[in-house]
């Protein structure tokens, strides 16, 4: 029950008095009062605000070891598409009374581990992980108990990895955005991906290489690789303006992308009478910014959602076997994008 009434021996104080009533009719009184007959329930209350008691979850949690809490980890907060994310992830978890505890790990390796040791140490029922990385010490859980384990992927998922996830056709949508950037007459196109030991990196630049070689262009393509950080964007368009002037530059994020029109303006070059942009995720600022960023739409809070369903079906025991969940994705045209000049 939430509404334990071990607290400072409270409930011994009741029950050892002359109300002649059991734990289980004090608890009752606290959690469902119209089931108890109306006289007891007086009696009860009033010790109850003569005491001062408030429930206390801590102790339902050492009854039935679990915590009601739940751990995610975050590569970067600061970036937009993860907090639309976590929103989907909290939406469900606080409907079904959960905490969220969060860790935002920059990456590092060691951050994470030491998130996933909270879980093997029981302060938090179930993890998310939203890098592309399963933490070191989970691989011992997951041999233990397969899909059962309490964890789910989002976002960069592997399903090699083993648990259950959530993602959208990686692979596909990319190839969509390069089918429309050469559909519009662009040969010479610049790639600007995440660190390509990502899995979702690699599943994009497959579909980018897919649609490079239906329009006999794969040999014109140019790339460079970093953090999905709108620095990173800047720094390598730059760079590629530099030594190629390709007339359209695709970026796996909406944040590259952003980093790529400040190089544009920086080069004295306009999006997109000089070079079209592309980008990936349809963050809200891709709609505000000028022009407004051609894009692949991801349903990011629904990635979330999905995500704690997914852990919450776990922990209830109502799923067996990994799970995959594939979302739709769309695209989005906006003004960064045209025809060469």
């Amino acid at each position: 029950t939430a509404y334990e009434i071990y607290q400072c021996d409270w409930s011994s104080d009741v029950c050892s008095s002359d109300l002649g009533v059991s734990i289980a009719t004090v608890s009752r009184v606290a959690r469902q009062p119209e089931l108890v007959a109306e006289s007891t329930r007086l009696k009860v209350q009033q010790a109850i605000d003569t005491l001062g008691y408030t429930a206390n979850p801590a102790a339902a949690s050492l009854r039935t070891l679990r915590t009601r809490k739940i751990i995610v980890t975050v590569p970067d907060i600061a970036n937009p598409f993860f907090s639309k994310v976590l929103a989907g992830i909290e939406g469900v978890a606080t409907e079904l009374g959960h905490s969220v505890l969060l860790g935002n790990t920059g990456g590092d390796a060691g951050l994470e581990d030491r998130y996933a040791r909270m879980l093997i140490r029981r302060e938090a029922d179930g993890m998310i992980f939203l890098g592309p990385r399963l933490p070191e010490p989970l691989r011992g859980m997951l041999a233990e108990h397969g899909p059962r384990a309490p964890i789910v992927a989002a976002c960069e998922f592997d399903p090699a990895l083993g648990v259950s996830g959530v993602r959208i056709d990686n692979e596909g949508a990319a190839q969509e955005a390069m089918a429309q950037i050469y559909a519009l007459g662009h040969r010479d196109v610049a790639v600007i991906t995440g660190p390509l030991d990502s899995p979702l990196s690699r599943a994009r630049l497959d579909g980018v290489q897919r649609a490079a070689r239906d329009a006999s262009a794969e040999g014109r393509l140019v790339m460079g690789a970093g953090p999905f950080a709108a620095e990173t964007g800047q720094a390598i368009a730059a760079d590629l303006l530099a030594r190629h002037r390709p007339t359209a530059i695709f970026c796996f994020s909406d944040e590259l992308a952003f980093g790529a029109m400040a190089a544009l303006r920086a080069m004295g070059l306009s999006c997109p009478d000089d070079v079209s942009l592309h980008g990936f995720d349809d963050v809200e600022m891709a709609h505000f910014v000028h022009p407004g960023l051609t894009t692949i739409h991801q349903p990011m809070r629904r990635i979330g959602a999905e995500a704690a369903s997914l852990l919450f079906a776990i922990l209830s025991g109502n799923c067996d076997s990994q799970r995959v969940v594939t979302l739709p994705h769309r695209h989005v045209a906006r003004d960064s994008l045209a025809p060469p000049p």
